[in-house]
C-alpha cells in the first residue's frame, strides 16, 4: 500500500526508535509537523530558535548515546543549524537533520526561502543529500541514521522539497542498507597492535593521552584497567575529560592549552606516547616541532583519514577505542614506572593547579562547591574561561558525562545543549556552566526549559568581560580592551584600561531576568553564599540562575601562547 512521504518520515522515526524530535516550524515542513501532530509517543520540542534547536540536539545525542533528530524549515531555518552542523562534526556527535526545501519544480529558481543547505555545509557533515525522487526516500532516511551513528559519528542533513513530502510511494521502510563505499571500522588489525604494544612494553616513561574517541566508544572502563594493569599514567584532552576518573591515581589532568602542568611536562618528557581517539588539534600540540619530542607516538583512531594529519606518529592503528583496548588487555602486563610516577608527582608539587583564595569567590571555590554538593551530576559548559576552568577543576567518575564544545569551540553552545542533555535524561542533574557572555548568545532557550520541565541549574561566571579574549588581551596586547567589555557604552571614555567606580551598570539582571520566565535567579558574591546558593538550586522544581561574581581579572592558568611549545607555559 501507498504512503505520502510524510508518513513515510514518521514510519522511518518509529522504526528508528526516536523518541524526540527538535523541531522548528515552517512552510516547508508543515506537512511533516502536521504528520508529528497525530504522534502521541514522539516528544516535538519547540526551541526559540534553530541554532539553540541543534545544540539541544546535540545535548541530548551527548547524554542518551542516541542520534539527535532535527527538523526545520527551508532557508533561514537551514542555514540557522549550519553553526551547530560544524559543531557537532568536529565533536564527532551524532545527528540527522531533516531540512524542508521547496517544491523539485522550484530549485535553481531563487524562490522564496530557497538555499542549497547541502552545497553549504558538505564540508560539515559526514552526509548531505537532497531526495529527488519519491521512491528513494525511505532508503536516504535509513542511510542517514545509520551514516550517522556508525564509524566516527556526525551530522547528516536530509533536505526534503516540500512535493516529495506529500507524494504517495512505497511504504516500505528498509531494516538494513549496504551503502557502496561506506565501510565503517569494525576489528583491529592485530598485527599493528602488537607493534604498538611492543613499544609501550619496552619503554621507560610511558604515557596514555586519552582523547574524546574513548567517550564515544564508551570505552572508560577498558582504559582505566589497562592503566592500572599497566601501571602507566593517563594525560586527557578537554574532550576526553571523564573517560578515566579524576581521582584515579595513574590520572594526572588534562593536557593542552590550559592543561595541567605536570601533564604538559609529562608529554614533553615520556619515551612512548600511547595515544587514544584524539585528533592531534593545535589546542594539544602547540608547536608541532617540540611536541613529545623524545617521544615514540602510537596513535589508535577510527578515522584513518586523522592518522598522521597533524602529528606523524611510527604506529598508526585505525580501529575503535573500545575495540582496541579490549584486545590490549589480553596481553597487558605491569611496567616499571614508579621512578617515573614519582618523577610526575614532583612536578605537580612544583607547579600545582590552583588559584589564590586571598582574593574573595574564586572559579577554583565554586567548583569545589559544586564537587561536594552534587553527586555524578552531568556537566555541561559554554565556551571561554569558565570552560577551561570546568575542565581543571571539575571531579568526575568514569560515568559521569561532561559535555563541551572542543573542536569548534562555540559560544552559546552550553545552555541548549544543557537542556537537551536534561530532556534526555530528566532523572539527572545537569549544571550548565556558562559565562555571561556565551549565556547571553542562547539565554532564550530558558522558554524551553520552562515549557519541557526541563530544569537545569545554570551557573553564570560574571566578570564583565568576554573573558578569554579579554585575557589575551592583558597578557599579550597591553590591555587594549578591545569590544570585550559587556558594560561598555557608547558614551564611555576611548580607551579604557579596565573597570572602575565610573564604570555604567551590567546588563542585563540576570536575577530579574530569570524571575520574568518564573524561574528562581540567586546572585552570589562571596564564598560564603554559594553553599546555600546551591542548596535551595536542589531544592527547586524549576530551573535556577546563580549569578557568580568574579573578579574581572582572573585568568586562565596555566596557559600556553598559541603556537609555542607546550611545555613553555606561562606559570603567574
Amino acid at each position: 500500500m501507498d504512503i505520502t512521504g510524510r508518513k513515510l518520515f514518521v514510519k522511518a522515526l518509529h522504526e528508528e526508535k526516536v523518541d524526540t524530535v527538535f523541531g522548528y516550524p515552517g512552510g516547508m515542513v508543515i506537512d511533516l509537523f502536521d504528520e508529528l501532530y497525530k504522534e502521541t509517543d514522539i516528544n516535538v520540542v519547540l526551541p526559540r530558535h534553530e541554532q539553540g534547536l541543534i545544540h539541544a540536539a546535540e545535548g541530548y545525542a551527548k547524554a542518551t548515546g542516541k542520534v539527535g533528530v532535527c527538523v526545520v524549515t527551508s532557508g533561514p531555518g537551514a542555514t540557522n543549524l549550519i553553526t551547530g552542523l560544524a559543531d557537532a562534526h568536529y565533536d564527532s556527535i551524532p545527528l540527522v537533520c531533516i531540512t524542508g526545501q521547496v517544491p523539485l519544480g522550484l530549485i535553481g529558481n531563487d524562490a522564496f526561502q530557497e538555499v542549497d543547505i547541502v552545497g553549504m555545509t558538505r564540508s560539515v557533515t559526514k552526509y548531505g543529500v537532497t531526495v529527488r525522487e519519491r521512491k528513494d526516500l525511505g532508503k536516504i532516511l535509513k542511510m542517514a541514521f545509520h551514516i550517522a551513528s556508525t564509524g566516527k559519528p556526525g551530522p547528516v542533513v536530509v533536505d526534503i522539497p516540500k512535493d516529495i513530502q506529500t507524494e504517495p510511494g512505497d511504504s516500505e521502510y528498509p531494516s538494513s542498507v549496504q551503502i557502496r563505499g561506506y565501510k565503517p571500522v569494525e576489528g583491529v588489525h592485530v598485527g599493528q597492535l602488537k607493534k604498538a604494544y611492543k613499544l609501550l612494553k619496552n619503554a621507560r616513561k610511558p604515557l596514555i593521552l586519552s582523547g574524546g574517541g574513548v567517550n564515544i566508544a564508551k570505552a572508560g572502563a577498558e582504559l582505566e584497567k589497562f592503566a592500572e594493569k599497566m601501571r602507566i599514567p593517563v594525560v586527557t584532552t578537554v574532550m576526553g575529560k571523564g573517560s578515566i576518573s579524576t581521582s584515579h591515581p595513574y590520572y594526572i589532568g588534562n593536557s593542552g592549552l590550559h592543561g595541567r602542568y605536570a601533564a604538559n611536562i609529562a608529554v614533553s618528557e615520556c619515551d612512548v606516547l600511547f595515544s587514544i581517539g584524539t585528533r592531534f588539534n593545535d589546542r594539544i600540540t602547540g608547536d608541532l616541532n617540540e611536541f613529545a619530542p623524545k617521544a615514540q607516538i602510537v596513535h589508535i583512531d577510527i578515522e584513518t583519514a586523522s592518522i598522521s594529519r597533524n602529528v606523524v606518529v611510527d604506529v598508526p592503528v585505525v580501529a575503535d577505542a573500545k575495540t582496541a583496548l579490549e584486545k590490549l588487555l589480553e596481553w597487558a602486563e605491569p611496567l616499571d614506572t614508579v621512578e617515573w610516577m614519582a618523577e610526575i608527582a614532583a612536578w605537580n608539587k612544583e607547579n600545582p593547579l590552583q588559584m589564590r583564595r586571598d582574593k574573595g569567590l574564586s572559579p577554583q571555590m565554586i567548583f569545589e562547591e559544586i564537587n561536594q554538593q552534587f553527586e555524578k551530576p552531568i556537566v555541561v559548559t559554554d565556551v571561554g574561561q569558565h570552560q577551561m576552568w570546568a575542565a581543571q577543576y571539575i571531579d568526575m567518575d568514569r560515568s559521569d558525562l561532561f559535555i563541551t564544545s572542543g573542536g569548534l569551540g562555540t559560544m552559546g553552545f552550553g545552555f541548549p545543549a544543557a537542556v537537551g542533555a536534561k530532556i534526555g535524561r530528566p532523572d539527572q542533574t545537569v549544571i550548565c556552566v556558562t559565562g555571561d557572555g556565551g549565556f547571553q548568545m542562547n539565554m532564550q532557550e530558558m522558554a524551553t526549559a520552562v515549557c519541557q520541565n526541563a530544569p537545569v541549574i545554570v551557573c553564570i561566571f560574571n566578570n564583565y568581560y568576554l573573558g578569554m579574549v579579554r585575557q589575551m588581551q592583558q597578557l599579550f596586547y597591553g590591555k587594549r580592551y578591545s569590544a570585550t567589555c559587556l558594560r561598555k557604552r557608547i558614551t564611555c571614555p576611548e580607551g579604557c584600561k579596565g573597570p572602575g567606580e565610573q564604570c555604567p551598570p551590567y546588563e542585563p539582571d540576570f536575577v530579574k531576568w530569570a524571575e520574568s520566565y518564573g524561574v528562581r535567579g540567586i546572585r552570589v558574591t562571596t564564598a560564603e553564599e554559594m553553599t546555600q546558593a546551591f542548596e535551595e538550586a536542589k531544592k527547586n522544581q524549576t530551573s535556577t540562575v546563580i549569578e557568580f561574581m568574579i573578579a574581572t581579572e582572573e585568568i586562565v592558568l596555566p596557559m600556553v601562547k598559541g603556537g609555542n611549545p607546550m611545555s613553555k607555559m606561562i606559570l603567574k
